[in-house]
């Protein structure tokens, strides 16, 4: 890639990775599930006022939705919310990539080479590190709720690609429409209008703007922004080149973490999160040119972007959704 391309997609790493940091301030104010509401809401209305329909089966919108959206930002908002530190949710969530390549493999009927089995079991491997960390030092059930947001991503990932749409960024955007009411209503339910209540009517009370900020740099910076410079990229560049550049961001979030909310991670956790990341880059990154994909890794409150397929001369074609 030409320079300021690599600029580019440093940047968007950056801004990703800084995202986490973004949602852990929203969850100082709102609810956990509430807030995914809002999160989608914020998009969803602009959206169906002005975007045409993405033209794909109803039942594949809804998974989509319901994968990337609900469920992915339902576990992990609520992970963090009770005890998922900032930086070590960035680097879990990316267990999302191996789980993709296992559910193409079990609906899809995708074979799954020895470089991907490998690069599997090393993600694993990091997960059961942290997890055994977690069990042994803290609760366990923040690092579950990521792994099951992890998962949802998954979910998003695989409904997303057999929609096939011709408009991937009318599919992005569509996919906002499905969360907000599902989750106003479970937020009702579980958080009760009580607690809701008081986090709109505060809104005015000191602090409470820094929960509106991370809630505007994670819908319009993280995920209009940062989202439209990828897909830009993707459709530019083989997907095994600009992929791996998704790989700084948790790196960005660990470090925004330590920085501004003064989080530490033990080493056990440091090396269980540096074997999902290995494993991720080992068992989705193949050679230029080879059309190899790679699930896309794009952290919450980023709108899921398109893959591009790749020729076999290592020109990038028609857009493709995510998987």
């Amino acid at each position: 890639m030409p320079l300021r391309h690599c600029l580019l997609a440093l940047s968007v790493a950056v801004v990703w990775g800084l995202n986490f940091v973004a949602i852990s301030a929203s969850l100082e104010h709102f609810p956990p599930m509430f807030l995914v509401a809002l999160r989608f809401a914020v998009v969803a209305i602009p959206t169906v006022l002005f975007v045409p329909a993405p033209g794909v089966p109803l039942r594949w919108l809804l998974g989509y939705g319901c994968g990337f959206g609900i469920v992915q930002f339902l576990f992990l908002f609520w992970g963090m919310a009770v005890g998922m530190p900032t930086g070590l949710a960035s680097l879990v969530l990316q267990s999302s990539a191996p789980f993709t390549v296992l559910l193409g493999a079990t609906v899809l009927r995708e074979r799954i080479s020895a470089r991907q089995l490998a690069g599997i079991l090393v993600g694993v491997g990091g997960l059961a590190v942290v997890g055994w960390y977690r069990a042994e030092t803290a609760s366990v059930v923040p690092f579950l709720l990521t792994v099951a947001g992890a998962f949802g991503w998954a979910v998003g990932n695989i409904c997303g690609r057999l929609a096939k749409p011709s408009s991937p960024v009318r599919l992005m955007l569509w996919m906002c429409v499905v969360p907000p009411l599902p989750m106003f209503a479970l937020a009702f339910v579980v958080e009760g209008p009580t607690r809701i209540g008081v986090s709109l009517s505060t809104l005015g009370a000191p602090g409470a703007w820094a929960a509106l900020l991370g809630l505007a740099y994670t819908v319009l910076i993280a995920g209009v922004l940062g989202s439209g410079a990828w897909t830009w990229l993707l459709a530019r560049h083989p997907a095994g080149v600009v992929a791996p550049f998704s790989m700084l961001a948790p790196v960005v979030g660990m470090t925004a973490a330590w920085l501004v909310l003064r989080e530490t991670v033990a080493a056990w956790e440091l090396l269980g999160g540096l074997l999902i990341v290995g494993g991720v880059l080992l068992g989705c990154v193949g050679r230029q040119g080879t059309g190899t994909r790679l699930p896309r890794v794009a952290p919450p409150g980023a709108p899921e972007p398109s893959e591009a397929r790749v020729a076999g001369n290592g020109r990038p074609v028609n857009p493709r959704p995510p998987g």
